[in-house]
């Protein structure tokens, strides 16, 4: 017996492995997954079954702050909030509103104002234009080896009316023969490669003619130094259109005779003998189209001039024009010659 009771004790554990397909937790995601389903199914039924304005009912609570459920009111934002509006609108004395909600804003439109102000976009448009003509005529000038040699007798600038081209006689080279409008070969060169110019732009033209103050007439006294003038402009139009420039483009030709001198402190210096060409701005071309009238305008910026008072009037002649022998290398003291 006594070796019996010291015989060894021996405790087997056995240690069981659940696997694949044999687990349980399979069945816990499935639980939840027919739990899920049959909540959604409930909450189909629920809206399925539930009248329109009871929808809008619930939507109206989703859609109410916090604020609104405890203290009352039509939104967050109503007259009593001490922070005015709600939503996009903040001006809104009444809560939440859409963006369609909102009245359409009046705007009041002066056709007038707007109308001035595009007459004056469309003149500066019109002037950047003319400078950039203007250029292009100098460096066309500086280019041609021909025209080189008679710069100081082609004299450019901007006026009133547009830009004006103006060319003049010098002492030893006269652009016409003495008492006709018969051009010299010089001349011809220069007014057709102006026409070519010009013919690209869509402003109208006008030309006229001047002599200087020196008495010329006939025997019978029918031809003067008007009709010559005349005749000179008329001459210089036709050699335009050789060069390349549109008959319909010309609107005006005049001759002033001696009545608008370049250098009215000389009479009789040849630089009073030239041909104007003016490429005119819309202003002055609808003046010219109209009742063949004039208007000022500032050349710079091209905004009307305020009519002046009879004696503050500027003078006709050096006003607008370059110094004489500044720019065309004429000597004032040049002695005059014949018209």
């Amino acid at each position: 017996m006594a070796n019996e009771d010291k015989r060894p004790i021996v405790i087997k554990r056995i240690k069981k492995v659940t696997g694949g397909a044999h687990g349980g937790a399979w069945k816990i995601a499935y639980a939840d997954f027919v739990t899920a389903m049959m909540a959604f199914f409930l909450l189909m039924w629920l809206l399925g079954s539930t009248s329109k304005g009871d929808l809008n009912g619930i939507a109206e609570y989703f859609k109410t702050p916090l604020k609104v459920a405890l203290a009352g009111g039509s939104g967050s934002g109503d007259s009593s909030s001490i922070i005015k509006g709600g939503g996009q609108d903040l001006t809104r004395s009444e809560g939440q509103v859409k963006s369609g909600e909102l009245p359409p804003e009046k705007k009041i439109i002066n056709l007038k104002a707007a109308r001035a102000e595009f007459l004056r976009q469309e003149r500066i448009r019109e002037l950047e234009k003319l400078k950039a003509l203007k250029a292009a005529l100098e460096k066309v000038i500086e280019a041609d080896a021909k025209l080189k040699k008679f710069k100081n007798q082609i004299l450019l600038d901007l006026t009133s009316e547009g830009l004006r081209v103006q060319i003049v006689d010098e002492k030893n080279r006269p652009m016409f023969q003495s008492g006709s409008a018969e051009l010299e070969p010089y001349t011809k060169d220069i007014l057709r490669e102006i026409g070519k110019m010009l013919n690209d732009m869509p402003n109208k033209v006008s030309l006229s003619g001047h002599t200087d103050a020196q008495p010329y007439v006939t025997a019978d006294g029918r031809y003067s130094n008007w009709e010559l003038s005349a005749d000179r402009g008329n001459a210089s139009r036709r050699e335009m259109i050789k060069g390349g420039l549109a008959e319909g483009k010309i609107v005006r030709v005049v001759g002033l005779s001696s009545a608008v001198l370049f250098d009215s402190a000389q009479p009789l210096n040849p630089i009073n003998r030239r041909i104007s060409i003016i490429v005119m701005n819309k202003r002055a071309e609808e003046a010219a189209l109209k009742d063949g009238g004039s208007v000022d305008i500032d050349a710079e910026t091209g905004d009307p001039i305020e009519e002046k008072e009879p004696d503050e009037a500027p003078s006709v002649g050096m006003a607008d024009a370059a110094p004489a022998g500044a720019a065309t290398g004429v000597s004032p003291g040049a002695p005059p010659a014949a018209n």
